[in-house]
């Protein structure tokens, strides 16, 4: 008995040994685990701050990096939250170990805004000393952690009382006067139309989900009358879509550009247009504040920038697009415009034929990359950077920069191309992306900006103005009319251009809302984006 006794020992501390073994290498495993998911998001969250700063020192027309950061920023997301669990997977498996713990390295975290509000919620203070238990305490000092907090949306009736007082003199009865409302039949206070519209055409979220999730918050209102004061706002914001036209079309160059749009249509949707003509003179430093004009249209003919622009005179920056070639007539009334082609169009289809990532992406070969678009696109590349050095200068520092810098580049790669091109098939990729230059005269067009300091390198600006319908094609995936497209035109003319201002478009346009009523018509262009200053009401809250 003594043998069996003394071998179920040797049996249990081999287990035993065995277990605290297999519980180490298990907290080792965690931590590595802890330790490899931790490194590769900080990894990513630094190629991300390396791709930020590149975008914001190049700015926004280098080929594919707004996708790239959005594809990253995606990824980042989904690496931080794997190691949150790798790092709480570690911790448990520590406190049952005596493996020495892991302690992960964040980045380092922006402090919370100093205008949000600040609740204090102070621990009870211990009465006496918790280690001999003397009641002879005094305050030396606290220790705050802070919490960022969320408030949940809150509904309320706000009650308008009109009191009536009848004279015992005369009889007759005395009552202020209603307030005007935002819209016609105002059951809807103007920030709540404002949180409407900007929803649905700011953040892409249709008025049938809006109904959904104010639903679910305790308020029944039905989609009629929220499409209802969507209508109704239209009309109340006209004066104020009215002068933004006006500013727009004042300008003397304008950037152009159009996307596409489903329209729904019987049997299904067809293929319609949202137009836009940006002015942002910024990049001359002209002083104007920066706007943009969208424009509605059930299919892509050339009558309808004869129709937008009609009566208007100057430099149109456009991409290639025939249906603008009716602008640039000399028999034109009241006189043709100018024609400046952009640049990001050309280097682009030089980029996707040099793209040695695009063709690997695409199963081919890293080296199945034509030479000399990769050339072309270097050459091109050139004259981005001066630009981007002379980009906020005055028309006339950048016109003297251009002819002393850029001129020769332009010079020198039209001869090259020209000479590249005579060595082609015309059924060649890249002769196919020289002649996109040289048809016709465009060339002349291209090279407009070394003649007027005003002038862009690209169209990027209109295309940025684009970007959030293009976003929003995959929320509201079709519009539903063509007076709802009419409509949505005129919702993203005020939107964007109060974004291009670096105002809130949904405080703006609640303020708007609020104040326009007893806006006389002299004081209304007081109340557009770029000379606006919110109520006192509205800073106080």
């Amino acid at each position: 008995m003594s043998d069996a006794a003394s071998e179920i020992t040797r049996l249990r501390a081999a287990l035993a040994a065995s277990e605290a073994r297999a519980e180490a290498a298990e907290s080792e495993l965690a931590q590595t685990r802890a330790v490899v998911s931790t490194s590769e998001a900080m990894i990513r969250h630094l190629r991300l701050e390396i791709a930020k700063l590149r975008r914001e020192q190049y700015g926004h027309s280098s080929e594919r990096r707004a996708r790239l950061i959005d594809q990253m920023e995606l990824q980042l997301e989904e690496l931080e939250a794997a190691a949150t669990e790798d790092e709480i997977a570690a911790e448990k498996v520590v406190k049952t170990t005596s493996v020495a713990g892991f302690e992960r390295r964040r980045p380092a975290r922006k402090p919370f805004p100093e205008h949000l509000p600040r609740e204090r919620v102070v621990i009870s203070a211990p009465t006496a000393c918790s280690c001999c238990g003397s009641d002879r305490i005094v305050k030396m000092g606290e220790d705050i952690t802070e919490t960022l907090e969320v408030i949940p949306r809150q509904w309320k009736v706000i009650q308008t009382v009109r009191e009536k007082f009848t004279c015992r003199a005369c009889e007759k009865i005395s009552q202020p006067p209603a307030p005007f409302h935002p819209t016609p039949r105002g059951w809807a206070g103007p920030n709540l139309l404002a949180m409407i519209l900007f929803e649905k055409f700011g953040q892409h979220q249709p008025l049938n989900r809006q109904v959904e999730r104010y639903a679910k918050e305790g308020v029944e209102v039905s989609l009629s009358t929220l499409a209802d004061q969507v209508g109704a706002c239209t009309v109340a914001l006209e004066p104020i879509h009215a002068l933004i036209r006006a500013h727009v079309l004042a300008a003397e160059r304008l950037h152009g550009d159009d996307t596409t749009v489903p329209l729904l249509a019987r049997g299904g949707t067809k293929t319609a247009r949202l137009w836009t003509y940006v002015r942002d003179d910024r990049p001359f430093a002209g002083g104007a504040p920066p706007a943009a004009l969208f424009y509605f249209s059930r299919d892509r003919e050339m009558a309808h920038p004869n129709r937008h622009l009609a009566g208007w005179r100057g430099i149109l920056q456009a991409d290639a697009y025939g249906g603008y070639n009716d602008l640039y007539r000399g028999d034109r009334d009241p006189g043709p415009a100018g024609s400046a082609l952009c640049w990001s169009h050309a280097r682009r289809k030089f980029f996707e034929l040099a793209d040695i990532k695009g063709n690997v992406r695409k199963g081919k070969s890293a080296h199945d990359i034509s030479p000399v678009a990769l050339e072309a696109v270097a050459r091109i590349d050139a004259i981005f950077d001066i630009e981007r050095q002379i980009n906020g200068h005055d028309a006339t520092f950048r016109l003297e920069a251009r002819h002393r810098l850029s001129c020769p580049l332009v010079e020198a790669l039209h001869a090259w191309l020209r000479a590249e091109q005579g060595t082609m098939s015309k059924h060649n990729p890249v002769a196919k992306a020289i002649n996109y230059m040289f048809k016709k005269d465009r060339w002349e067009a291209f090279t407009r900006f070394l003649e007027d300091g005003r002038v862009c390198l690209t169209n990027n600006a209109a295309e940025r103005a684009l970007r959030g319908v293009a976003l929003g094609r995959k929320s509201w995936l079709f519009a539903g009319s063509e007076r709802g497209g009419d409509r949505a035109a005129f919702m993203y003319s005020l939107i964007v251009t109060a974004k291009m201002n670096d105002v809130d478009p949904q405080a703006w346009l609640g303020d708007v809302l609020a104040r326009l009523p007893g806006t006389t018509a002299s004081r209304v262009p007081d109340l557009l984006p770029w000379n606006w200053s919110p109520t006192r009401q509205r800073i106080a809250a």
